[in-house]
């Protein structure tokens, strides 16, 4: 028996080094210096200091400012994770009419106008950083009406949603996307 534990928790222990500290410490090593901002976290700066990161959604309280997407977590990082209600719920159901209430109200749009999915449901995470340009352009009227934007800004304010607007990856994978976070910035520095 001693011939077969000994050997056996020698190994337990070079695997647990192994794959415990020296590959994450590679890794690790070749992602800093291979993608360095990605490996930091894709923080995002204005002014020199850092203002978030363009992974993570971040909430926005201010009308004055493009919302994100819903978020099951209230935008906790730790707890993040989505609400996990099914289609068939009428919890989900029911939230999905408040959303949809409560973004025609703050955008002052009629009872029936179609509000984008995505304004409505949380992401898988709760923590998607990206709207639609539907979204953002559904919000256009509230962010430049809150502001004070003249007619001539809100043009520019339109162009900024269409310059922010990322395709989809490699062309096929996903939908076009704005970051909110990037999107808010560029609209302060308007």
């Amino acid at each position: 028996m001693k011939d077969t534990i000994l050997p056996a928790l020698r190994l337990l222990a070079a695997l647990t080094v192994l794959t415990g500290a020296v590959y994450p410490l590679l890794i690790t090593a070749v992602a800093r210096a291979v993608f360095p901002r990605q490996a930091a976290g894709s923080l995002v700066q204005n002014e020199g200091s850092s203002v978030g990161s363009e992974l993570l959604a971040q909430k926005f309280g201010s009308p004055r400012y493009f919302q994100p997407r819903p978020s099951a977590a209230d935008f906790a990082t730790v707890p993040s994770g989505a609400s996990n209600l099914g289609p068939t719920s009428a919890v989900l159901r029911t939230t999905a009419q408040d959303r949809a209430a409560a973004v025609r109200a703050a955008c002052g749009l009629a009872g029936d106008t179609p509000v984008p999915g995505d304004l409505l449901c949380a992401s898988g995470s709760g923590l998607d950083p990206h709207i639609s340009p539907e979204s953002a352009r559904l919000q256009l009227d509230r962010v430049a009406r809150t502001r004070g934007l003249t007619p001539e800004h809100r043009a520019r304010l339109e162009s900024l949603v269409t310059a922010l607007t990322e395709p989809p990856q490699f062309g096929v994978l996903g939908e076009p996307r704005v970051n909110v976070l990037c999107l808010n910035l560029a609209l302060d520095r308007l």
